[in-house]
């Protein structure tokens, strides 16, 4: 029997260790979730958040060989020794890749197939199946095939999945991380929908900037897995932003912003956690002294080098690095890319955007070579990819795929990294220098010697861009290289490869993350319905408001906050983090 007045669910010590694994991860975490509570997870990249979601519905131990240590009850009963399909009725689980647990023919099957199975009389399965779906607002789609549905769509789709077996506990593992704008909007909306309701939601996530409005509390996990915090959103995002910052844990936008003002004199008193707020902020605030407008004399980073190339120079096809000329690519019988021009300069940092399923990774793998695009179509450092054995083509370019495990081909993370050392002919000597130096750099070097596929998912991801790096090609090509990763990990990706932009290494990003974009990119390149939609600058592709509305885009959160700030205009045209003050203004206060 079950203990009602017991929590949801209720950690006590736990600490995972995986088999094959030398240490646990996490390591001790304790706190409970209630009944119609929202707990929203933060820790850095490795801490064990996943594993830990793992455990909620006792697939850790019983399914993933893994040693538990300490408590973990939902609803009183042991997710050690109560089966996996009877603590499905408590908690329902919700993957960072929806396509992975999607299984049926149509909608209202996928959602009718959990309760079907529990052997529920059939009109209750009925009633449950069409209550999920008009929950998350699929009901009129109950009859697609669940592979029509964008990313959006189907992480909408396994939460609907989840409501239907009852599930009082929805644990989601950065159920956005794959998900264009639009989607994350939709996804959120549902979300707030299923804790109106009063269902308790355990939320790993990265995006603060969607999840912060959704909290109850936050609990904060640190690099070894440990519970350092638990409070409200209030205590824990905005009395203890700088603590979290210094983890390298993700905060919204807005907040690290207001830091960065802050640190430059700016009296914000109350760190603001959306943009709305930090527009609201900065206009009851004074600027401080000397700060009466003008461009700020600070900056958080470097900013692109005056020698960059502008728009008009990189597209001289004299000095492309990448040419697609009339690429048309199909999939069964239908056409993903139609009479797609591009071309890309050597030395620019490119960012390909749009919405799920536009085309933009069948774009890129067939620049890459991954996918054979048609012979003539594409040209890459000059020569055709769809000529080249794949071993040649690797010298040119490299590719990072969305999924890391894609590309792992050795048995340690060590062997992993100096693979393509080797390749290039380094000595012994060499090659273990550079791999050490590289398994510093990503965080990596306590995990030399564990296999590529015991690592956490943002552990993965670093190490397909040290593989990729590693084989020194012209060209970088990133399919959403920050996917899973914390702050600190990702700002550190992003600044290598910026100085490999700025020494000639030709990047090439897909992504959703816009702030990313307007941070990093010279051009954004907009793919909608297999087309290119437009090919810019950030700054007019944020500025076009038709084009942002016809592709399902949004402004990043920084452009959205500081473009509505009257009161000190100068402000208004900054859209990157980079362009904020890291110190006091010429005349102003440190």
């Amino acid at each position: 029997m079950t203990d009602d007045r017991a929590p949801l669910l209720h950690l006590r010590g736990v600490a995972i260790t995986h088999e094959g694994a030398d240490a646990a991860a996490p390591a001790s975490v304790t706190f409970d979730v209630a009944a119609g509570e929202v707990v929203l997870l933060l820790g850095p990249s490795g801490s064990g958040k996943s594993t830990l979601a793992l455990a909620t519905d006792g697939l850790i131990p019983q399914a993933v060989p893994a040693r538990l240590e300490g408590a973990v009850a939902v609803r009183g009963l042991s997710t050690r020794e109560t089966p996996v399909a009877t603590l499905a009725r408590h908690v329902g689980m919700v993957f960072q890749d929806p396509d992975t647990q999607l299984v049926t023919g149509s909608v209202f099957d996928e959602v009718a197939f959990g309760p079907e199975n529990m052997r529920m009389p059939v009109v209750e399965v009925l009633a449950r199946a069409e209550r999920a779906l008009r929950q998350v607002g699929l009901w009129d789609r109950r009859g697609e095939n669940p592979d029509r549905l964008s990313g959006g769509g189907k992480q909408r789709l396994a939460i609907a999945c989840a409501l239907a077996m009852g599930s009082e506990l929805l644990v989601l593992d950065e159920p956005t991380a794959n998900l264009d704008p639009a989607g994350i909007e939709d996804v959120y909306a549902a979300l707030h929908d299923v804790a109106a309701d009063g269902r308790s939601i355990l939320l790993v996530e990265h995006n603060l900037d969607a999840a912060a409005g959704l909290a109850d509390r936050i609990v904060v996990l640190d690099a070894d897995g440990r519970t350092v915090a638990d409070g409200g959103v209030d205590e824990v995002l905005r009395e203890r932003a700088e603590e979290l910052e210094a983890l390298g844990v993700w905060l919204p936008v807005s907040t690290m912003a207001a830091l960065a003002l802050r640190r430059a004199g700016w009296d914000l008193p109350r760190l603001p956690l959306t943009p709305a707020e930090l527009t609201e902020a900065l206009e009851a605030a004074e600027a401080p002294v000397g700060r009466s407008g003008g461009p700020f004399s600070g900056s958080m980073g470097r900013s692109a080098p005056d020698d960059a190339p502008s728009v008009a120079s990189v597209r001289s096809t004299d000095h492309a690095a990448i040419e697609v000329r009339g690429l048309t690519l199909r999939r069964g019988r239908r056409t993903v890319l139609h009479d797609i021009d591009v071309t890309v300069g050597a030395g620019e940092f490119v960012a390909v955007i749009g919405a799920n399923g536009a085309g933009k990774t069948t774009l890129v793998q067939a620049i890459a070579g991954v996918l054979t695009p048609p012979r003539g179509t594409v040209r890459v450092g000059g020569a055709d990819p769809a000529a080249i054995a794949l071993r040649d083509l690797s010298r040119r370019i490299g590719f990072v795929f969305q999924n890391p495990e894609h590309q792992f081909i050795a048995h340690t993370v060590f062997d992993e990294l100096a693979h393509g050392l080797r390749r290039r002919g380094l000595s012994d000597d060499e090659v273990r220098e550079r791999t050490i130096a590289m398994l510093e750099r990503f965080g990596l070097a306590g995990k030399s010697e564990v296999h590529p596929f015991l690592l956490s998912g943002g552990q993965k991801r670093r190490l397909s861009v040290g593989t990729a790096l590693n084989a020194g090609a012209p060209i970088l090509a990133l399919d959403e290289p920050t996917f899973g990763q914390d702050r600190a990990r990702a700002d550190e990706l992003l600044r290598l490869l910026r100085d490999l932009n700025e020494v000639g290494t030709t990047i090439v990003v897909v992504t959703h993350d816009m702030q990313l974009v307007t941070e990093y990119a010279h051009r954004a390149i907009v793919v909608h319905d297999g087309r290119i939609r437009a090919d810019a600058a950030p700054a007019d592709v944020f500025a076009d408001e038709e084009l942002l509305r016809e592709t399902g885009l949004r402004r990043p959160p920084l452009h959205q906050a500081l473009r509505g700030v009257t009161r000190h205009p100068f402000l208004s045209g900054v859209t990157a983090l980079r362009e904020l003050p890291a110190h006091g203004p010429r005349g102003g206060r440190a």
